[in-house]
């Protein structure tokens, strides 16, 4: 990656003596310098990457919120009908970090527009799979083309971005994600709800044809990115020394973990509030997701939460409101219910997006290997959170599903306080080596 900024070539010590009046060096041009808020290009950037954020999530988990009408539809149990996320989740997982690798080589904005237009093409493919065999493998290749966008945007914006401002950048990626939960869920459950969940399935594909070309006209070319080798020792060097940082191990444990707790209860949430006592309809589940709206804000103020409790704290905070929302949701009261899924969706966006800054801050090289690999980690704790929790909701019910994100959650915080020893530990052995120099 280039320096910073690039300034005036430096003048030597002698031509400054004899040339007094020389003009002053000149400013970096705005072309070599980093974006941040209030920079030429930072607006057009943040709103090109919330609409790739926002058509991942909504084309990702296009089918979690009518997992009861598929299964109806096929006949099929919630274990069964829950494949259909598992599986786009878990081709994401694998692919991410081959993708990642041809986006070293190949460029950021290239792979995340072919990735987007060929998951819009079967996105629209989707709703017309004639079994729940072709729906899982449709899914499964919407979810491996989704792969290359976002280890790329992570990476892209770690390039382009001033570290500053890159946690707050990143959080309007995340904050498109919450989007994009949100509306593709409510669109696909009121769609589905007055004509059937093809409909439904149908409408977010149309919705993501939208923000892919709202991307592909904003999106600003690469101004800091050099391509790498696509050696395949080189990038075994590159994935083997993250696996190697003990921080970046905690920091992908942590992302899955999350997404695990996130996974079990949004798959299973839709079969808890269309039985009884809730028989709530489609579309009033699908408004439920309402709730990604926190989740936006929460996302989006990550980095003012680093900024007054360091990265530690602000984990300790989101697993805190987490597992409080989980607590909640154990009520048979509606309103309880709801505010239990505000907490778990508020903690959950907030530690995410303080885990994958975190992960493009600590990466000096490959960065889109170690977004890559945060990622895979992230989805599939989704996979495994969605099939989980829909098996435990089906053997024993909400109770059994809230037990397994709870001890995602307890998993969570037991690496945090694990880093805030190492960290303590390390801080104690540097002290008397500065004191000897």
């Amino acid at each position: 990656m280039p320096p910073a900024h690039t300034g005036a070539p430096v003048t030597s010590g002698a031509s400054i003596l004899s040339s007094p009046s020389a003009p002053p060096a000149a400013a970096p041009s705005p072309v070599n310098v980093p974006a941040e808020p209030g920079r030429p290009g930072y607006r057009r950037m943040s709103l090109a990457l919330f609409a790739a954020g926002l058509a991942t999530f909504a084309l990702l988990y296009s089918t979690q919120a009518l997992l009861p009408a598929v299964s109806a539809g096929f006949g099929v149990t919630a274990g069964q009908a829950s494949w259909t996320v598992s599986a786009a989740t878990g081709a994401l997982a694998l692919f991410v970090l081959p993708l990642s690798a041809l986006s070293e080589r190949f460029g950021r904005t290239r792979m995340m527009t072919w990735s987007m237009v060929v998951a819009v093409g079967v996105g629209l493919l989707v709703p017309f799979a004639p079994n729940l065999e072709w729906l899982v493998a449709l899914r499964a290749v919407q979810g491996a083309a989704i792969a290359g966008i976002p280890a790329s945007a992570m990476a892209y914006l770690a390039e382009e971005v001033r570290p500053k401002a890159l946690v707050g950048a990143i959080g309007l990626f995340v904050a498109g994600n919450s989007i994009g939960g949100m509306s593709g869920r409510i669109v696909t459950g009121w769609a589905a709800q007055l004509w059937g969940w093809r409909a439904g399935l149908l409408s977010v594909g149309l919705m993501a044809l939208v923000c892919a070309v709202a991307f592909l006209v904003l999106l600003p070319r690469a101004r800091f990115f050099r391509p790498a080798s696509l050696k395949p020792r080189a990038v075994g060097r590159t994935v083997a020394g993250h696996l190697r940082d003990p921080l970046l191990l905690r920091l992908y444990g942590i992302g899955a973990l999350f997404m695990t707790v996130f996974g079990a209860v949004y798959t299973v949430i839709g079969y808890r509030l269309v039985d009884e006592p809730f028989s709530l309809g489609q579309g009033v589940v699908g408004s439920v997701f309402l709730v990604y709206l926190v989740g936006t804000v929460s996302s989006a103020a990550a980095g003012k939460l680093v900024a007054r409790a360091g990265r530690r704290g602000a984990l300790y905070l989101a697993v805190t409101t987490t597992a409080l929302g989980l607590l909640l949701s154990l009520s048979d009261a509606l309103a309880a219910i709801l505010l239990g899924l505000v907490l778990i969706t508020a903690g959950f966006f907030a530690g995410h997006a303080v885990a994958s800054a975190a992960v493009s801050r600590t990466a000096k090289t490959g960065r889109a290997q170690a977004s890559a690999l945060y990622q895979s980690a992230y989805y599939l704790g989704s996979s495994a959170g969605g099939t989980l929790g829909a098996l435990a909701y089906h053997a024993s019910g909400w109770a059994a599903t809230v037990g397994i994100a709870l001890l995602a959650v307890v998993g969570v915080a037991s690496i945090t306080l694990y880093g805030s020893h190492a960290a303590r530990a390390e801080r104690r052995l540097a002290l008397p080596a500065a004191t000897a120099r």
